[in-house]
């Protein structure tokens, strides 16, 4: 049994294959509305720097690194610039943003909170109809 398999440690291939993977997902959703720009693709650089110790330290949690980096974006962009992504399913209710469920699990998916519909898996915003929210809004 090799040394990181003994310890439990996530085998360099398959983190860096977590990583790449949520990289690449929460870049389609912001490519979806228009709001990866070169600041903002550094946010997303910087959570997966963040993700990487994380998971190194915990490496169970390889499987739910693409959520997070999504909230740890979410989050970013609501401090510099305001909420995202924006909701393309409601449309009597005042704007607001999706949340990453479950917050702490596998297969991350965008949803609404005023009226729980499930909108999209993390990484399809794209598929959405209606979605485009651009750059985020305060």
């Amino acid at each position: 049994m090799a040394d990181s398999e003994a310890s439990g440690a996530v085998p360099l291939g398959a983190l860096e294959r977590a990583l790449h993977a949520a990289r690449a997902l929460v870049l389609a959703d912001l490519a979806a509305g228009d709001a990866a720009d070169a600041d903002v693709v550094s946010m997303v650089e910087d959570s997966v720097a963040h993700r990487r110790w994380w998971v190194e330290q915990w490496p169970q949690g390889a499987e739910y690194v693409a959520g997070l980096v999504a909230q740890d974006v979410q989050d970013a962009l609501l401090e510099r610039y305001g909420r995202w992504p924006l909701c393309p399913v409601c449309r009597t209710h005042e704007p607001h943003v999706l949340d990453v469920r479950p917050e702490l699990g596998p297969d991350p998916h965008w949803v609404c909170h005023e009226t729980g519909v499930q909108v999209a898996p993390v990484g399809d915003l794209g598929t959405v109809p209606g979605h485009g929210t651009g750059t985020p809004s305060a």
